[in-house]
């Protein structure tokens, strides 16, 4: 080992042009990334199937453990949807950090266990389908079982984001009495975090909503959603830039349900519908942040147009 020279050291692999623009583009400050990363599909384009074979043949385990690696020189943020359904254990996070580069900036949903205020009758939540949640918007909960364990991290994350399902009319008779309980939650959150609130109510966009997270310095999260106003709706609303940075994710295509994108997009290998104005829109969206030098972090979900990378290579080319 002492007898090597720096000419001994392997070359690295050159970027890709999409990688080039996108980690350029993170320099100052507006990160691209998709929601997950664990996706077959785009083996050949993000992904080389030789970094994950065993014994000479591809291993699901294998690319499942070690993908965030490759996946991370591309993009230079990646947003963590599998926090939404439970509080992490330490090693967890322990290794979800040791797998990727330090630069690569995470955004993670905060458990549902914080933003459900009645649990849905689905088998996937057992006996407590339609019971009322305890712990909805418990904010020392947040602190002791999400926020602290990620301490060590913090610098490796861009943002935590609240995601908000649809509320009956039952839940709240509608916004204000959601943002009083919201201002008040949000309040009580530690200090030190960039903090986004999405929401699933069109009707929730309204000026007492947008006021409550500004005084908090709290994003509202511009998000393509089956039942939400257009993107280009959206940042249309001067009142809805509520914070010193700016967070956007699409989603779905409006009107459509989340279960017939799985359908009609899996395994998510090449982009099948293009949503050009969504697309513009992300595009102002991260104008705006670098002409404003703001922060902005923009997610982009398999589900939106049929591959996430393929639609950001479309919106930062």
């Amino acid at each position: 080992m002492e007898n090597l020279s720096l000419f001994d050291e392997p070359e690295p692999a050159p970027r890709s042009p999409l990688a080039v623009r996108l980690h350029d583009l993170a320099a100052r400050g507006i990160y691209f990334g998709t929601s997950s990363w664990r996706y077959p599909g785009w083996l050949g384009s993000v992904y080389t199937a030789e970094r994950y074979f065993t014994r000479g043949r591809f291993s699901r385990k294998k690319f499942e453990a070690e993908c965030l690696a490759e996946y991370a020189e591309t993009f230079p943020a990646v947003c963590g949807d599998f926090t939404f359904y439970q509080f992490p254990s330490a090693a967890y996070w322990r290794r979800l950090f040791a797998s990727a580069p330090p630069e690569l900036r995470f955004a993670l949903k905060v458990p549902e266990e914080i933003t459900v205020r009645t649990w849905p009758t689905h088998e996937r939540y057992g006996a407590r389908g339609g019971s009322d949640n305890p712990a909805f918007l418990n904010a020392e909960l947040f602190e002791r079982m999400f926020a602290a364990p990620l301490e060590s991290y913090a610098a490796r994350i861009g943002v935590l984001i609240f995601e908000f399902g649809t509320f009956p009319q039952r839940a709240y008779n509608g916004v204000g009495p959601f943002v009083e309980d919201l201002a008040r939650f949000l309040a009580a959150l530690p200090r030190g975090w960039r903090y986004a609130v999405e929401v699933r109510n069109p009707e929730y966009l309204d000026p007492v909503y947008f006021d409550c997270l500004r005084a908090l310095n709290v994003a509202h999260v511009f998000n393509a959603w089956t039942r939400m106003p257009e993107l280009s709706e959206q940042i249309a609303i001067e009142q809805a830039y509520t914070a010193d940075f700016l967070v956007a994710r699409a989603l779905l295509r409006q009107g459509r349900p989340y279960a017939a994108a799985v359908e009609k997009f899996q395994p998510y290998a090449r982009v099948q519908e293009p949503n050009p104005g969504a697309r513009e829109a992300l595009k102002a969206l991260a104008g705006r942040a670098a002409d404003r030098r703001k922060s902005a972090f923009v997610f982009v979900n398999n589900r939106f147009e049929g591959n996430a990378p393929g639609t950001i290579e479309a919106i930062v080319e």
